[in-house]
């Protein structure tokens, strides 16, 4: 039962994985129609990305339930089973996403065509410099891309 419950918080890591690639797009973004802004990097700095989502601590408490209850031989010992697990299994999941769960990226700051000053997060890979001609992307989410005109 033990392998089955690290198997269960291993795929729901997996699943769970954020992207802030700005060459990654969700299904739901195909064949949507974004508003596009060209502008110029005035700013660039690396940050790091928190991809925490919490649910680290919810699977694992699941699985160490229910590892935890085929523990003892009776009732009684198969629910203090499954409670000890539960807690064991959210303290290592949470600890096992927190681990995992950052993530390098960049903050951009560009001027826009009018002006506009717009901020933009994202992983940091395409990597710009100052007074190189973007494309900010709106749409969520937001995305800069360099612009092909230049």
């Amino acid at each position: 039962m033990t392998r089955l419950a690290i198997l269960a918080i291993s795929l729901a890591f997996v699943g769970c994985a954020n992207t802030t690639d700005p060459s990654t797009y969700s299904v739901g973004s195909v064949g949507q129609v974004n508003r596009s802004v060209p502008g110029t990097i005035i700013s660039a700095r690396p940050v790091t990305i928190n991809t925490n989502t919490g649910t680290g601590g919810s699977v694992g408490g699941v699985a160490g339930a229910v590892a935890g209850s085929s523990i003892g031989g009776g009732t009684r010992a198969n629910a203090l089973g499954a409670v000890g697990g539960a807690v064991a299994g959210a303290l290592v999941g949470s600890a096992i996403e927190q681990n995992g769960a950052r993530q390098p990226g960049m903050e951009y700051v560009v001027s826009t065509s009018n002006g506009t000053l717009l901020t933009v997060t994202q992983g940091s890979e395409p990597r710009f410099q100052e007074n190189d001609k973007v494309i900010i992307l709106y749409g969520n989410p937001a995305r800069v891309i360099r612009d092909p005109r230049t």
